[in-house]
């Protein structure tokens, strides 16, 4: 979404991702259904008004993946441990400490998101089985 005045609240991922434009929908869905391929017991909320995916039961936020949508790219936010296991293959695109972003222009990396997605909830129920933080 663009930056026209204050983002409004929405009450699941579909109502948001249905108040995106058409080429946005299309790519955010496509994500969605990555995500949910590759962790297929995650469940969907919205935080910070935005799509997110819990990879653990009850889980907080530094145990959830992210993604939204904006004009020329959709974002995602695995973690910035994420972020730094696949630094190599993401030179393509521009990153963050904690977020990718991927043109809206471009076909998604899919093999490269799941394994992202892997990675991700593999680190987390390590670390929550054991009690540590995800960081």
């Amino acid at each position: 979404m663009g930056k026209q005045g204050p983002m409004p609240s929405f009450e699941t991922i579909d109502d948001y991702i249905a108040h995106q434009p058409k080429p946005v929908q299309a790519v955010l869905q496509e994500l969605r259904t990555i995500i949910k391929e590759a962790a297929p017991d995650t469940v969907e909320v919205l935080n910070y008004k935005v799509p997110a995916f819990t990879l653990v039961p009850g889980g907080k936020r530094d145990q959830q993946i992210m993604m939204a949508g904006y004009a020329k790219f959709v974002g995602f936010y695995p973690f910035p441990t994420v972020m730094t296991a696949f630094k190599e293959e993401l030179t393509g695109y521009k990153t963050g400490k904690g977020s990718v972003q991927f043109p809206l222009d471009k076909p998604l990396p899919k093999d490269l998101i799941k394994r992202m997605v892997i990675y991700r909830h593999q680190e987390i129920l390590k670390n929550w089985k054991s009690g540590l933080k995800t960081e």
